[in-house]
């Protein structure tokens, strides 16, 4: 029976499509990568509304409105059609929308009495790369529940459109207390394979470029699903492989907890240019899902003719790391003072309390048994000539603050590094800074300025490598142009330029890694894992 005497098209859904297109439409979403706000069990997984067996399904968390169901259709397409198979549970009011990026949705369908069944919607008119379901109203007591989404349409292009093979023999090498870990057999692709999603539960948890993955942070005694897909370098995604069942064993939670950190971000671009580059590290810090990020200055570039505006903020930073703004620990670096008339005024505005929780540029904050402490180095360092400044409010500050501390582990940051290979090199300013934490035996010290990525051995105040050192670590790479490199430092453990990334820093009770993680996913360098020395 042709499609249209089986439409069900609510009058929300208009307008219609011409003959040539609908003759030229193709199933788009078939095997594609799905993701979704919730599933009611991990057998119930997105996956299943999109591997064309109608007796198969995804269903949504019991008794909650507001769920959705996301494809990725490898590539941008106009779509025309959306048909949908109902279990029982279905939706009364819902819509279907289309995305670029898979994060700005437009709707190109609102259906306001759905009455179950199948919905062939027709006529439909939006283009994009993603195509998401948003149920707003659910038909019955239980969730939003479908055997199939099928989209219809007209890709853009022709070229690589063949997804890999879905990876198979998945296993857990290792099972911990709080971690799993994973090994697969690699995918095969007519072009070739450029990673790999795993996925926990139904949902995205990480990527890797080989056929390995080690799941950490995980609560112990407790059952988890995981299910990994193949990706090529056009963006198709083979279906998901079997899945694997594992429980953690037994244990205490260790409060494992991932942070993201950079500095030197936002330059006056916008995600239409290739070049720019903070829209970029923005999605890496979506993908590690962290707990909190940490900023270590130079948050935003200011205009040359005017300084630093809040529409400066607006314009470029908010749009992209902006995003994790509630989660975000920030500090100002230089450009932040860069308004002749009020240093600070746009970096204050912007964050708010975010920034001066306690009426101050400086502040403590804490997670897990981690103490960290946030600084303005701007009042150490003057940098028209290099030389000293002295905070001296700060830095009684800062002693009460070591003095009262309660935690066995202690991280820093700030922008002005003590110790750099790059452009501008040791900050004597900085100084003051360092020998303190160093006395302290702080474990961690971050900055940014010098745009490049630095990780140094433990060193003592003297700049001596010494385990009892805190390791200083400049991750100046989250989106400003890098600065050259010089000889590197005897205590530098890696240096790299022209680099850009996120750093990912793992902390537990007691120990703390870090990796930089590049604009193309991969880990460009690991820390061994260090011991808090308190």
């Amino acid at each position: 029976m042709p499609a249209a005497a089986v439409v069900l098209l609510p009058a929300a859904v208009s307008p219609a499509r011409d003959a040539s297109a609908a003759a030229a439409d193709v199933l788009l979403s078939q095997g594609k990568p799905v993701s979704t706000s919730t599933l009611e069990t991990s057998a119930l997984s997105g996956e299943n509304a999109v591997d064309g067996n109608l007796k198969t399904r995804w269903a949504s968390a019991v008794s909650a409105d507001a769920q959705w169901l996301r494809v990725d259709l490898g590539q941008a397409a106009t779509i025309h059609r959306v048909k949908l198979d109902w279990e029982a549970a279905y939706a009364k009011k819902y819509r279907i929308e289309i995305s670029d990026d898979g994060e700005n949705f437009k709707p190109v369908a609102t259906i306001t009495n759905g009455d179950g069944g199948t919905d062939d919607l027709t006529g439909l008119s939006g283009h994009g790369r993603f195509l998401r379901f948003v149920g707003t109203q659910r038909a019955t007591k239980y969730g939003y529940s479908l055997w199939e989404l099928q989209a219809y349409g007209t890709p853009d292009s022709s070229g690589d459109t063949q997804p890999p093979t879905a990876p198979s023999n998945l296993a857990a090498a290792e099972i911990g207390s709080n971690s799993v870990g994973l090994t697969w057999a690699a995918a095969t692709d007519n072009v070739g394979v450029s990673g790999y999603e795993v996925l926990r539960d139904g949902k995205s948890v990480a990527t890797s470029t080989s056929t390995s993955y080690t799941d950490n942070g995980l609560s112990p005694d407790t059952g988890y699903t995981y299910t990994v897909r193949a990706k090529d370098a056009a963006g198709n995604a083979s279906p998901a492989s079997g899945a694997v069942k594992v429980h953690t064993k037994p244990g205490t939670a260790g409060n494992t907890f991932v942070l993201a950190a950079a500095g030197d971000i936002a330059e006056q671009c916008t995600a239409s240019s290739s070049s720019c580059i903070h829209p970029k590290t923005a999605k890496l810090v979506q993908q590690m899902n962290p707990a909190a990020v940490i900023t270590m200055g130079d948050n935003q570039y200011d205009s040359d003719d005017v300084g630093l505006t809040l529409q400066n903020f607006k314009d470029y930073y908010d749009k992209t790391w902006g995003k994790f703004k509630s989660i975000t620990h920030p500090v100002p670096g230089n450009h932040e003072t860069y308004d002749d008339d009020t240093p600070f005024k746009a970096y204050e505005q912007y964050f708010g309390k975010i920034a001066t929780p306690n009426g101050k540029r400086y502040y403590s904050w804490e997670m897990g048994n981690w103490h960290f402490i946030a600084l303005d180095s701007n009042g150490f360092v003057d940098d028209k000539d290099g030389g000293e400044l002295k905070d001296t409010e700060q830095m009684n500050w800062i002693k009460q603050d070591l003095a009262k501390n309660t935690k066995g582990c202690v991280a820093a940051y700030y922008h002005h590094p003590r110790w750099s290979s790059g452009d501008h090199g040791d900050e004597r300013g900085s100084k003051q800074l360092w020998d303190l934490f160093a006395q302290n035996k702080v474990d961690l010290i971050l900055n940014g300025h010098d745009h490049h990525y630095e990780r140094f051995f433990p060193q003592n105040a003297s700049g001596k490598s010494d385990p009892a050192g805190p390791v200083e670590i400049i991750g100046g790479m989250g989106g400003a142009n890098p600065y050259p490199i010089h000889t590197p430092h005897a205590t530098t453990a890696k240096l790299l330029k022209d680099t850009f990334g996120v750093l990912k820093l793992t902390m537990t009770d007691t120990t703390f890694s870090e990796q930089l993680i590049g604009l193309d996913g991969k880990v460009q360098d690991s820390s061994p894992t260090y011991t808090c020395h308190n």
